[in-house]
């Protein structure tokens, strides 16, 4: 009995069975939490006993594991310092667990507290502070001409151990006092009075970060050291490749098709306003003007007109215009633009259901005879629904709307913010619609006045071609920009370099590279099976080189973006689907001295990711930062963690060619194909150690941000949870080698083709199908890729099944 006992814990089937169920458990509890709330979550899952109990069998096993393995002895310090880093870390969460205390401190300007409320699942108690704050005053600052908060702060005296010293709180700037920490969570509605969370867990955190600390040293020495299982997959691949260099590589040729948006033929109205075409040369300089944003944020005209456009049409040209001179036309000739078929509905139901012309309606279209407006009824009961009630139909409905509401404001002089008023102090830029009467004297005349006159100059070139007037009054224009934006400092340099980021349309032309350069890459492949030339070889090294010039290209449109925005591009969905796209090329790239086939597929998967990024419910507007987005952990914790879906996906697409090429495992390439996928399971493991070390690092570097800039490690939100769910399921495709029935390649394979599905969840699934505090990458449309989800999934299910059927047949 005893044996059996002991067996029980230093088994690998039970070290599987186990993450399984832990990995199952906190899938469960995400799905718990949206249907019946966090605390539900939490005492069923998360802090129940039974989830502390799997926690601890995971302890034991681990080290009955390493005792039986003989990690010390055997000097395994990589797998060794890795675990322990884990128990480590486990051990200090249920430090906090046990003994932190978390509360919330509310203070009015000029009042003073020492009492902090604790909140239980339970009830609410108030815990006595060693010391006094008083609240001096709260400052809430606001992106320029915005409603949106750049960052709040919270002025303190401190009154403690006698003295009194003055402190500020505000987001990721952390007030330690006497064990505690303050960080500002948020602020009274008059903008009076301050909300600050407080932790309390001196010992939990030491001892957590001791574990991160260990955590990052075994992973590093996991990949580096020379009896890691890491380099020891290395030195094998190395002597495949030597012992096989007169072979060269199999290749599978994945299909795709890319749609187009061609149009058959014109509209006769969109004909019409293309005769009245504005020339390109005044549209350059129109673009070219400083406007505000409604985010804050100083922009060239020209990518406002951009974001107008695909906000209205879902392209960036309509006809043969782009967006400048359709904005000038636009303000030009109202009345033609109203009839112009240009607001794109993608919901068919919508458009039969309020008589609109499906695919692309008029503005005209959306009134009745009556001029009613046909959308009031079915908004206002929308927006009477709360908003995880609202069906498709609702939410096409609101953003049908919105597009309403942008050409309504468009006709009436609204949103584009040209002229500042001297001396605001909210630095507040107008349209000539808007309520100019905070103006005076000769501003007020110009500012009402001058863009009816543009557009009167703007009306006679359209019919003369002489657009001499037409920039004279539009140099009127940037002059008095220039002349009264003394409040807000424009940076022409900066506007020039959005200009030429809109214009080079980079990641555009990245992705045409990316699918062309990978296809011929993985077409050459295959025709160097047959026939070994070397003009071929020499072939495959030119466009590997070409794909380098792409990458570089690939990378200087992220700093050109990043030198824009004023901050790392990785903050929303589309600039993280770029530099995913970025981070599998680079891993192609470290990988192609190995395997030329990992190079091909890692540059055609980067082309796809950036076609997906380039869809239209991906929006490519730069936006201010939300203040919590504002620490350099975002910068480090985005970086590492998305480099791991680049790795994730290269084991993707290589188990997806393994299991295909399992398929043709007789006959007379049977021996070369057996080679082939023998070489590229090596790279497999290899890719998906790599992306399991960076999943880790990323996923534990967010706890470190979230503690530091709100004082908690973990939250159990969704998508912290499906990123600790995704390091689990990755760690089990990686530990089924010590299991007999799964030490083979098909079990590697169909595993990262499988696990890949949780990086899917963690990046798109816990926006759509969840609810959380990540809801700056959220996308109400990312729905879109499901039915692509959905058809790889049954092409993967059918895969599997005959794959396997070939691999028991042909002994691979």
């Amino acid at each position: 009995m005893k044996v059996s006992f002991s067996g029980f814990f230093n088994s690998a089937v039970t070290t599987i069975v186990l993450m399984v169920i832990y990995a199952g458990g906190l899938a469960l509890a995400t799905f718990i939490e949206k249907y019946h709330g966090t605390l539900a979550a939490k005492a069923m899952i998360y802090y129940s006993p039974l989830f502390f109990l799997l926690q601890f069998l995971l302890v034991v096993n681990f080290i009955a594991l390493a005792i039986k393995k003989g990690l010390y002895k055997k000097k395994k310090w990589a797998g060794l310092i890795t675990h322990l880093a884990f128990i480590v870390i486990l051990f200090g969460a249920l430090v906090s667990h046990l003994f932190g205390e978390e509360g919330i401190v509310h203070i009015r300007e000029g009042e003073s507290t020492n009492v902090m409320a604790v909140r239980t699942s339970q009830s609410t108690s108030f815990h006595t502070l060693p010391f006094t704050l008083e609240l001096v005053k709260f400052n809430l600052h606001r992106y320029p001409g915005s409603s949106s908060p750049s960052s709040y702060e919270s002025e303190l005296l401190v009154h403690v151990d006698g003295k009194t010293r003055h402190e500020r709180i505000y987001m990721n700037n952390v007030l330690d006092l006497k064990g505690y920490r303050f960080f500002q969570a948020s602020f009274d509605a008059d903008e009076q009075g301050t909300v600050l969370s407080v932790n309390r867990d001196v010992a939990g955190r030491n001892i957590t970060y001791t574990g991160y600390i260990f955590l990052l040293i075994g992973l590093v020495l996991s990949l580096v050291t020379r009896n890691s299982r890491f380099m020891k997959l290395n030195r094998r691949l190395r002597e495949l490749i030597d012992s096989n260099k007169k072979e060269l590589t199999l290749l599978v040729l994945l299909c795709f098709s890319l749609t187009t948006n061609a149009q058959s033929k014109e509209n006769p109205m969109i004909e019409a306003v293309q005769k009245f075409a504005v020339s390109t040369e005044h549209a350059d300089k129109f673009g070219a003007l400083p406007v505000q944003s409604s985010n804050g944020r100083m922009i060239p005209v020209n990518t406002f007109s951009s974001e107008i456009l695909r906000k209205l049409h879902k392209s960036d040209k309509i006809g043969s215009l782009n967006s400048d001179q359709f904005l000038l036309s636009l303000l030009a000739m109202p009345d033609m633009w109203m009839r112009v078929p240009l607001i794109a509905i993608s919901n068919s139901e919508l458009a039969g259901f309020y008589n609109l012309t499906e695919g692309q309606s008029a503005y005209i279209e959306m009134f009745d005879s009556n001029g009613n407006y046909k959308l009031q009824e079915g908004v206002e009961g929308a927006y009477n629904k709360m908003p995880n009630e609202r069906s498709r139909f609702d939410k096409d409905l609101l953003k049908l709307d919105e597009q309403v509401n942008i050409m309504h404001q468009l006709i009436n002089g609204q949103m584009l913010n040209l002229f500042p008023k001297e001396d605001d102090p909210n630095h507040t830029w107008y349209a000539s619609g808007d309520d100019l009467s905070v103006f005076a004297g000769k501003d007020s005349m110009f500012v009402s006045r001058v863009m009816d006159w543009y557009i009167s100059e703007v009306q006679t070139a359209l019919k003369s071609a002489d657009w001499t007037k037409a920039n004279e009054v539009l140099g009127m224009i940037a002059t008095y920009q220039d002349a009264k934006s003394g409040t807000l400092i424009i940076d022409h340099e900066k506007l020039a370099s959005e200009i030429k980021y809109n214009k080079q349309q980079v990641f555009r032309f990245t992705k045409i590279f990316y699918l062309i350069l990978g296809g011929l890459l993985l077409v050459f492949s295959f025709v160097t099976l047959f026939k070994q030339r070397k003009w071929l070889q020499y072939t495959l090294k030119g466009l590997m080189l070409l794909v380098l010039a792409a990458f570089v290209y690939h990378m200087y449109g992220m700093g050109l973006r990043w030198y824009i925005g004023g901050y790392a591009p990785w903050s929303n969905s589309y600039e993280t689907m770029v530099y995913v796209a970025w981070a599998t090329v680079l891993a192609g790239i470290l990988f192609g001295r190995r395997s030329s086939l990992t190079f091909a597929l890692a540059t055609l998967f980067g082309g796809i990711i950036l076609f997906v990024s380039s869809l239209n419910w991906m929006d490519p507007e730069i936006n201010p930062l939300v203040p919590v987005l504002k620490s350099p952990w975002l910068m480090i914790h985005v970086a590492v963690i998305v480099a791991a879906y680049g790795f994730f996906g290269i084991s993707f697409l290589i188990g997806l060619t393994n299991l295909v090429l399992m398929n043709f495992g007789k006959g007379k390439p049977a021996k070369v194909i057996k080679a082939r996928v023998g070489e590229l399971s090596l790279v497999n493991e290899m890719s998906l150690w790599i992306g399991l070390t960076l999943m880790t690092i990323g996923t534990f570097l967010g706890a470190v941000w979230a503690n530091e800039s709100w004082g908690r490690y973990w939250g159990w939100d969704p998508k912290e949870t499906w990123a600790l769910i995704t390091v689990v399921i990755y760690a089990i495709v990686l530990h089924m080698r010590m299991l007999k029935a799964c030490k083979n390649a098909w079990a590697l394979n169909m595993g990262s083709v499988i696990a890949f599905a949780s990086v899917m969840m963690t990046f798109f699934g816990v926006n759509y199908l969840l609810s959380g505090m990540h809801s700056y990458g959220q996308n109400d449309n990312i729905h879109g890729i499901f039915i692509y989800l959905y058809i790889i999934l049954a092409v993967v299910v059918l895969l599997g099944i005959r794959s396997y059927i070939c691999f028991r047949k042909y002994r691979f």
